[in-house]
């Protein structure tokens, strides 16, 4: 059975999430207390077949049934029941003006006063530990309703559950750079098809601004030097256990350079076997 515990930050997008799992044949439940997981996983399991791919959202919701959290992962692992864990994060400022928008309550708000960027900060530090045991990482303050869809999609669609997979993202980093990416590569140092006119309001899709790019002799050394690391890496971080890793190429606006190599990546990856996908998020952003 497979089986994914969703959590994450106050506003982060779980909801969210949670449909887009449900488009995807997962049973879901929403704002499960900890204390109840296993006894959930034991019902799909008795129910195996119809219950085959399940998954919990469960957070702070809870409040104080929340600090049970570690102890049911426990319980699962005691009883070697293997599970996943995706968690859902975004910018304290992003989650700010969330909730401003929806005037909807943090669920801390009460504990720090009703002061809202404090109880973030709060919830934020509460999680730490849990964003570090997860499994998978989304930040979405840059992401929208339907590139969340597709990560998740891309996440659990595949039958090679346990092989490691990799998302590629290109960005610019006058726009910020994603913090879930595992390693980021700043290639504003090659050369920028930006002052070219009749390349600038193209993208690094289009053929003469990929080639522009990639046929340039600085490129060249970097995309040798760039495919040969990840490829030295793959295998240890499969080997440690990693089940994503994510790798974030980053130019000055996210257009050009950033784009042409995120893709040529995802590309080089997928000719290898890997499970990998890619998101220029940025691209269309001016």
């Amino acid at each position: 059975m497979e089986f994914v515990i969703v959590t994450g930050l106050s506003g982060a997008g779980k909801t969210r999430a949670m449909h887009a799992m449900e488009d995807i044949g997962f049973f879901c439940v929403d704002n499960l207390p900890p204390a109840l997981i296993p006894v959930f996983y034991d019902m799909c399991i008795q129910s195996a077949g119809v219950r085959n791919r399940a998954a919990v959202v469960t957070d702070t919701r809870g409040g104080e049934l929340f600090k049970s959290f570690f102890t049911a992962l426990e319980s699962l692992k005691r009883d070697k029941k293997p599970y996943k864990i995706l968690f859902l994060d975004s910018s304290d400022s992003v989650l700010v003006n969330r909730f401003q928008e929806t005037r909807r309550k943090h669920p801390l708000a009460d504990e720090m006063g009703g002061a809202l960027e404090q109880a973030v900060k709060l919830e934020r530090e509460m999680l730490k530990p849990v964003k570090e045991c997860s499994d998978y990482v989304i930040d979405t303050s840059l992401v929208s309703p339907a590139q969340l869809k597709a990560r998740i999609s891309e996440l659990f669609l595949s039958s090679a559950q346990d092989s490691l997979s990799v998302h590629c993202i290109s960005f610019g980093f006058k726009f910020g750079s994603p913090m879930e990416a595992d390693l980021v590569f700043d290639v504003r140092c090659l050369p920028n098809p930006f002052y070219d006119e009749t390349l600038r309001p193209l993208t690094g899709l289009d053929a003469p601004v990929r080639d522009y790019v990639m046929e340039k002799e600085e490129t060249q050394g970097f995309v040798s030097r760039f495919t040969d690391l990840i490829d030295y890496l793959l295998p240890l971080y499969s080997k440690e256990g990693k089940s994503q890793l994510v790798i974030a190429v980053g130019c000055t606006g996210g257009h050009h350079r950033s784009v042409a190599l995120a893709q040529y990546m995802c590309d080089h990856l997928t000719e290898q076997g890997v499970k990998a996908s890619v998101t220029h998020r940025d691209m269309q952003k001016f």
